[in-house]
């Protein structure tokens, strides 16, 4: 991956449904122009093309009212901070990876607890050379008794140091001579390869501040100062609601049915952003399923796909106003995309509304579902940064385009395959270059969102 941490301005892009000339991800190799998006492209869920995600942005007055990017983001990690605070929860170790710590981890122990061997080899006493003792002295065993002046005992990296003891003498630093004593090899130091007692800290002293990540690293921190739980911000809770009378769950598309892409790729996809899923739902087109599934789910966050224009089974609308739920974001100035929406329908709950199409979805995540996730999990906004194209990229006229990218050196590489229904290209892409309106130059620095595997591992992200 490219050096990151050039910061990034405030990035606004755009997108027409033209495929780009690209090296594929692997492969890097040139292919020619891709047609634009028709029947035989990956599906196209309910609530994309056909209910809003045009080409040039829907109506003028949708326009008009949808939110530009970077403030849609801005909103999403707003509405969060509004919400009602969430109680710290203890955690077993053992399920604390990716937390954030909700109290200061204190030390419970001074680290070391005792004064403990460095290095295998003799605990010495005096100069040399040293009688040997009988016996060793291992780890995990009790205090071994005290070393007289010009004696020695063999021991174990991570054994108690007997009192009286001079320095440990590294194993590889001695040679026993033909009467058994010891003779150093080389200048003994006095205190050397001994870590004495509280070297790394001492009982009481704070670790980690609050807010600090649970990762692998700060875990086993943790269980060496004595640590079996952590305190620390609950995962948001998300359930997710998929709609559509056209979903075939298993199989090939036939008779206008076709496959659900978004049921199994959200889920995982919301856990790498940090949250537990609840429950996966599959609604149809039933208004009445929906407004139940909403009303009753106890999530912080309500996932929906699809059914969020104006057509005749889309449901988000009318069903967020049936229950007052306050419209945060009605449109975003993305492509794909677009029709995606932010509402708030309790008080610590929120529900985000993704696009149907498959791409256009992925657009939603990150626009407005990470930045809430992020903030309910009091995780740290990733540090912006940008990367120089490999080359030349369409834009929109007038709204942001995310762009599937592999990163290969110190470039960018735009994939092909990124129409609203297309996987293809995100499949492969390492991050989504932020296009501005109007595209991006061969060369031009544009602005990247990393993807959560691609970061920090197929079902955590600590960014």
């Amino acid at each position: 991956m490219t050096a990151r941490g050039t910061r990034a301005g405030t990035s606004a892009a755009a997108d027409t449904d033209d495929d780009l000339d690209v090296e594929e991800a692997l492969a890097l190799v040139r292919e020619p122009r891709e047609p634009r998006q028709d029947a035989t492209a990956a599906p196209t869920h309910r609530g994309a093309h056909a209910k809003g995600e045009h080409a040039h942005g829907g109506s003028s007055a949708h326009r008009h009212r949808a939110t530009p990017w970077p403030q849609a983001r801005e909103t999403a990690a707003r509405a969060a901070r509004s919400g009602a605070r969430r109680a710290p929860v203890s955690v077993p170790l053992a399920d604390a990876l990716g937390l954030a710590l909700a109290a200061p981890l204190d030390a419970l122990t001074d680290l070391p607890s005792f004064d403990t061997s460095a290095m295998d080899g003799w605990a010495v006493a005096g100069p040399g050379p040293w009688d040997v003792r009988e016996g060793g002295v291992l780890a995990g065993h009790a205090q071994p008794e005290p070393l007289t002046d010009g004696e020695a005992v063999r021991i174990a990296t991570g054994a108690r140091i007997p009192a009286d003891t001079t320095a440990v003498l590294r194993s590889e630093h001695g040679r026993l001579d033909a009467q058994g004593r010891l003779h150093p090899t080389r200048e003994t130091v006095h205190g050397q390869d001994i870590r004495p007692r509280g070297q790394e800290c001492r009982s009481g002293d704070q670790l980690l501040p609050v807010g600090t990540l649970a990762t692998p690293a700060v875990l086993g921190l943790a269980a060496a100062a004595g640590y079996d739980t952590l305190t620390a911000v609950p995962r948001p809770r998300a359930e997710v609601l998929i709609l559509g009378d056209e979903l075939l769950t298993e199989g090939l598309p036939h008779d206008g049915f076709i496959r659900d892409a978004l049921g199994p790729m959200l889920p995982p996809w919301l856990r790498a952003l940090g949250a537990e899923v609840t429950a996966v739902r599959r609604l149809g087109d039933d208004a009445k399923a929906l407004y139940k599934a909403i009303t009753s789910s106890a999530a912080d966050l309500v996932i929906t796909t699809g059914g969020t224009a104006s057509g005749p089974v889309d449901h988000i609308h009318p069903t967020l106003e049936r229950i007052g739920a306050e419209l945060l974001v009605d449109g975003v100035k993305v492509r794909p995309g677009h029709p995606m929406l932010l509402a708030r329908t309790k008080e610590n709950q929120h529900l985000v509304g993704l696009p149907g199409n498959p791409l256009a979805a992925v657009s939603g995540l990150l626009t407005l579902a990470e930045p809430l996730l992020r903030t309910l999990a009091a995780h740290p906004a990733p540090e912006p940064y940008v990367v120089p194209l490999a080359e030349a990229t369409h834009g929109h006229p007038y709204d942001t385009r995310l762009v599937p990218v592999v990163l290969r050196g110190d470039t960018a590489i735009p994939l092909h395959y990124n129409g609203p229904a297309m996987l293809r290209g995100i499949a492969a892409a390492d991050a989504l270059a932020v296009v501005p309106p109007g595209g991006a130059q061969q060369g031009e620095e544009t602005e990247l969102l990393d993807l959560p595997w691609a970061a920090a591992g197929i079902g955590v992200c600590f960014t």
